[in-house]
């Protein structure tokens, strides 16, 4: 598959709409604009020290740099023989990796080595062992190799105090490897921002099939894989009952230890309904305020004092899961110091139900070649779709099938 293109983050669609179907006419930023908005709205969490153990998956507050240069010494390419001047050469001794020889070679000498060992001084290349051909009295020959060959270099890689890995890495293996080779134990990261869930509705089962009247609750088991995989780190997962009014609120302040409280449920404004009037009564600071698109439209962000962070998603499974790569995806990346990736646009093909003018529909898709194909089964309360596919679709209003679209990648 070639390259995708990728749709780098833009504020060119900041412009606030209202979506024509809702009752009360809440206006909504575009999709585009709300994962900006939930990016920048936060500053990074204070950095701290990790142990190289703890820190995948952590994000790096400073610039990685070299401690000690890469290679440290000049180091031995292949297997084979370290040779000073033309051949044939008398062999002296040999070299293996973690030990040095204590000599200077002379012109017409060489050490048998091995790939990773110290080249000794005198040495000007490495004579591979497959070219090199024994002789008598304890001599080797073969083609003299030209100066520097199957020699890596003192700090060939990496000069001492180099630039490795910018600040806002996300740690991953290759990462931590690169630390330990250039001499690190730690280092500075930025912490997982801690998840508060709370799932709201008095009709939730929470085990097995579920009753007359109920539904099981998908979003329990699903919420905090998603958070880990977001970055963060779920602190506490709460079931709230829509009765008394008051439930809410009471959750919601009992977080003091979360970074962001994650609200499911109780974002629009129905009866039951409680997470905007909290909002108001707490004197919230809105961010963003529902989005123009379709799974998902009364998500919203707001910030509490104390610098917490609501996130109110829809509590229909399919949409929580839009809401949260919209929102809370991007405030985790802006609480880890993360850029916020652009994303890859392709051409996605198939049929979807239309959503009203100006809105945004979000599907999922799997890969079809170099472009993606929209998989079935995603309305609001439905995770099929979700669960097979590769990546989130975010289909503008102006979409027609074969067009393009950005992706939001969702792995399993």
């Amino acid at each position: 598959m070639s390259a995708p293109s990728v749709t780098a983050p833009s504020i060119s669609d900041a412009d606030r709409v209202f979506a024509p179907d809702e009752p009360h006419r809440h206006p909504s930023v575009s999709w585009v604009q709300a994962r900006l908005l939930a990016h920048r709205a936060p500053e990074p969490l204070s950095p701290r020290t990790a142990p190289l153990a703890a820190a995948p998956g952590l994000t790096l507050a400073h610039q990685l740099t070299a401690i000690q240069p890469l290679p440290s010494f000049d180091t031995a390419a292949m297997d084979g023989y370290a040779v000073a001047g033309s051949g044939p050469w008398r062999v002296r001794g040999v070299v293996r990796a973690g030990t040095t020889w204590p000599a200077v070679l002379g012109a017409g000498e060489c050490v048998e080595i091995s790939t990773g060992a110290q080249v000794p001084a005198g040495a000007c290349a490495v004579l591979p062992l497959e070219s090199a051909v024994p002789m008598a009295g304890n001599r080797v020959g073969g083609p003299t190799p030209p100066p520097g060959r199957h020699i890596r270099r003192i700090g060939e890689d990496a000069p001492a105090g180099s630039a490795l890995a910018p600040a806002g890495t996300r740690i991953g293996p290759a990462l931590l490897g690169l630390a330990a080779s250039c001499g690190h134990d730690s280092l500075t990261v930025r912490p997982r921002p801690r998840i508060g869930v709370l799932i709201t509705g008095d009709e939730l089962d929470h085990t097995g099939r579920a009753g007359p009247g109920r539904v099981r609750d998908a979003l329990g088991p699903l919420l905090p894989a998603l958070v880990a995989r977001l970055g963060g780190e779920t602190r506490h997962l709460r079931h709230v009952p829509d009765r008394p009014t008051g439930s809410l609120a009471q959750a919601v302040h009992a977080m003091q230890d979360a970074d962001v409280v994650l609200v499911t449920g109780s974002t629009s404004v129905g009866v039951t309904d409680q997470l905007r009037h909290l909002l108001d009564e707490a004197g919230a600071r809105r961010i963003v305020d529902t989005v123009a698109c379709r799974p998902g439209h009364p998500m919203l962000l707001a910030q509490l004092p104390a610098e917490r962070w609501v996130v109110g998603q829809p509590g229909n499974p399919y949409a929580a899961l839009v809401a949260a790569h919209t929102l809370l995806g991007p405030l985790i990346a802006g609480l880890s110091g993360r850029s916020l990736s652009g994303l890859p646009r392709v051409a996605v093909t198939g049929r979807v139900r239309r959503a009203a003018a100006g809105l945004t529909r979000l599907v999922p898709v799997t890969w079809d070649g170099d472009g993606a194909r929209i998989a079935d089964g995603h309305r609001a309360a439905f995770l099929r779709g979700a669960a097979v596919g590769d990546a989130l679709a975010a289909l503008p209003p102006d979409w027609s099938d074969g067009g393009p679209a950005p992706l939001v990648l969702t792995p399993s």
